[in-house]
């Protein structure tokens, strides 16, 4: 009996489908604007999402890598470790702690009064998430490591004989946060959502191209 080895369930949702869920719910991310004007449902439940999705597409990164050796498989792993905290402690402060503090305020009858708070958060040169101020720094540093993950993880793969075209793709998402400055629309949903399409492709063909084994 001919047999060929396909990655389990598991492995696929969390390769392909964790990156692409993280697109899907990046796309509802509602644009900041007056934080006083937030949909604020909309916005705490977007950020709640995130905070698994963000290590688990991080995951997924270094999973494209797992049984691979040398010092960029390192890398990836090490850079892929760097986004997840990043972001999450990025997502945490700017985004759940932000928006509850904008819901209390919009409940308090007296919103101004809470001003000063949000904004001290909001514009926080670490964590904050303002467009008005320099880029956080958490941002910055998570934005760096997820391109230099992705490009390693390219290289790594196209050594392994990975064609071009997956390879270019997973490469090139990588970079999206740092292009458009935001991980709302477009910069949120069209990295992970390449990364998702560019990881679903690589385990395909990976194993479309594994050979048959003969089982006793």
């Amino acid at each position: 009996m001919i047999s060929f080895k396909h990655p389990g369930a598991g492995e696929t949702f969390l390769v392909a489908g964790a990156p692409l869920l993280l697109a899907v719910v990046e796309l509802f991310h509602p644009d900041p604007g007056d934080l006083f004007n937030l949909d604020v449902p909309r916005w705490l439940a977007v950020h709640y999402a995130q905070i698994p999705l963000f290590p688990l597409s991080a995951l997924a990164i270094a999973g494209l890598v797992r049984d691979r050796v040398g010092s960029l498989a390192v890398i990836c792993r090490v850079a892929m470790f760097i986004f997840a905290v990043s972001y999450i402690a990025f997502d945490t402060a700017a985004g759940v702690v932000t928006g509850i503090l904008v819901d209390t305020a919009k409940k308090s009858g007296d919103p101004e009064i809470w001003r000063a708070a949000i904004d001290a958060v909001w514009t926080d040169p670490v964590i904050g998430g303002s467009p008005l101020s320099a880029a956080p720094f958490l941002a910055v540093l998570g934005s760096v490591a997820l391109s230099v993950g992705t490009v390693a993880a390219a290289i790594v793969l196209k050594r392994g004989g990975s064609s071009w075209v997956p390879i270019l793709l997973l490469a090139i998402s990588g970079f999206g946060i740092g292009i458009f400055k935001t991980h709302a629309w477009p910069g949120g949903p069209l990295t992970f959502g390449g990364i998702g399409v560019a990881a679903a492709w690589l385990l395909w063909e990976r194993n479309s191209h594994l050979p048959a084994k003969r089982l006793s």
